[in-house]
């Protein structure tokens, strides 16, 4: 069975991107991708390019330009970044022309890590550049891998304000706004307009609790919603073990249609891949 990974970053995590002490380039990092995209049945990953940019997280022409170089667009893809604090008009016509160009295939916000909610008016010319072109904005919610994060802007009910606003854009809520899963889920159930990935549920593996307890609330939200094309299979790598994560689907209780919804189908559709 083919797998599409729909939530990859190449960003330098501390402790997680180093080998000796030494932090590993850009190539190096992608270089780490493709072998454990390899291991692992990965045929396709979207990267998702950071809230900001700086030594350890590069820009989305930068990761362009490395995919680029290296001959594997493919295999990959990339989701642009996008901070009202961080990024600039030019930044958003650049965004315009790879979407139109199919160079990116989405744009993510970084609710949370970036103090404002999703529902700020100034995230509208994102959702209406992503309604336009038919293309998915990602939205991250939940818990978040940062102390200076504030939550209250990545809790999943915020998603609704911009799904009923916005009924014809594509949006999906990153990490099944964990812990909110239960509210992550009564918002996919209302807007058919959402979708969720189950990306970065946890940092390196799965312990066996931690399988039990994950697997237990996406199949509660499974029935709840009634719709296995809602969920996208998302890893979160390297911040969680891409092995790790592909075993604990395993755990769920998903017939071979759903199963292949998940970790293949779905992703391939919303995104508008052509593999």
């Amino acid at each position: 069975m083919s797998i599409i990974d729909c939530h990859i970053h190449l960003n330098n995590y501390d402790g997680l991107n180093k080998t000796e002490n030494k932090v590993l380039s850009l190539e190096e990092r992608l270089n780490a991708l493709l072998e454990s995209m390899e291991d692992n049945g990965i045929v396709y990953s979207l990267i998702l390019s950071s809230y900001k940019v700086d030594v350890n997280r590069p820009s989305t022409s930068q990761i362009i330009e490395s995919i680029n170089l290296n001959n594997v667009e493919d295999k990959i893809g990339v989701v642009a970044g996008y901070a009202i604090d961080n990024h600039t008009p030019d930044d958003l016509i650049n965004y315009r022309e790879w979407i139109k160009d199919g160079i990116i295939k989405g744009i993510k916000l970084y609710c949370g890590y970036e103090h404002h909610y999703p529902y700020d008016e100034r995230y509208q010319i994102v959702y209406d550049m992503c309604t336009e072109f038919d293309c998915p904005v990602m939205i991250h919610t939940g818990d978040a891998f940062s102390n200076t994060a504030k939550i209250k802007y990545a809790h999943p009910l915020n998603i609704d304000d911009v799904a009923v606003d916005n009924p014809d854009l594509k949006i999906v809520m990153c990490h099944i706004g964990n812990p909110w899963i239960t509210d992550c889920q009564e918002v996919l159930y209302k807007n058919k307009n959402v979708y969720a990935d189950i990306s970065g549920l946890i940092v390196g593996n799965f312990t066996s609790s931690g399988e039990r307890h994950y697997a237990g609330k996406i199949n509660e939200m499974l029935n709840y919603v009634e719709n296995p094309h809602r969920l996208l299979y998302g890893s979160d790598w390297p911040i969680s073990n891409m092995k790790s994560y592909v075993n604990f689907v395993q755990k769920l209780e998903l017939d071979k249609e759903s199963y292949e919804l998940l970790m293949f189908k779905n992703s391939k559709s919303i995104f508008k891949l052509s593999l």
